[in-house]
């Protein structure tokens, strides 16, 4: 009895540590807890999210993506323009040398559009990234519930904000909190 308890034990750790693994490298790029945020039925659209850190001694630029649960994937921005946010297709991602770059809610993030299914919390899925240096890679990007620790102005704490989305339609509730400026330039 004492060696099934053993077993299921180190089992038990080995999911747990797993699941809590969710870091890749592919040449230079280290890629950290690519994530999603869960959807319901009948939304269109997703998004997915991790951090990029650049080991190397060169630039390297996140060139695409690619994921079987979506029609297509593109990596997006926010821009703001006055008091509106809005989102804008970029053809890269740069990421510097010796730097890290973040894909978040209200910054860069990656698009998943016309999604086969809804994205359902504590599942998972595929997403190949493709980087102009490093190559490509495929990640496990896991699917969270988006916890909010304050509410966007103006969303009531609905968690829907009033942004203008350009001529892609999404989502309200995909992007979190618009607070935040994506400080970065794409060539």
């Amino acid at each position: 009895m004492k060696f099934l308890i053993r077993i299921f034990t180190v089992m038990a750790m080995f999911v747990a540590t797993s699941a809590l693994a969710h870091d890749y490298t592919v040449g230079n790029i280290k890629i950290d807890h690519p994530w999603s945020r869960a959807t319901v039925p009948g939304i269109p659209n997703g998004v997915a999210y991790f951090v990029l850190e650049n080991t190397g001694n060169t630039d390297d630029r996140l060139l695409s993506a690619s994921s079987p649960v979506a029609k297509s994937v593109e990596l997006h921005t926010h821009i703001k323009d006055g008091d509106v946010l809005r989102m804008r297709h970029v053809d890269d991602i740069v990421i510097p040398a010796g730097q890290t770059v973040a894909l978040e809610p209200g910054g860069l993030h990656v698009m998943l559009m016309g999604l086969h299914q809804a994205l359902e919390k504590d599942s998972s899925f595929p997403m190949t990234l493709e980087f102009e240096n490093a190559g490509s890679v495929t990640v496990d990007v896991q699917v969270q519930l988006l916890t909010r620790s304050r509410n966007s102005e103006g969303d009531g704490g609905t968690g829907h904000n009033s942004h203008d989305h350009g001529s892609h339609d999404h989502d309200d509730d995909e992007h979190g909190d618009h607070d935040s400026q994506a400080a970065h330039s794409h060539h």
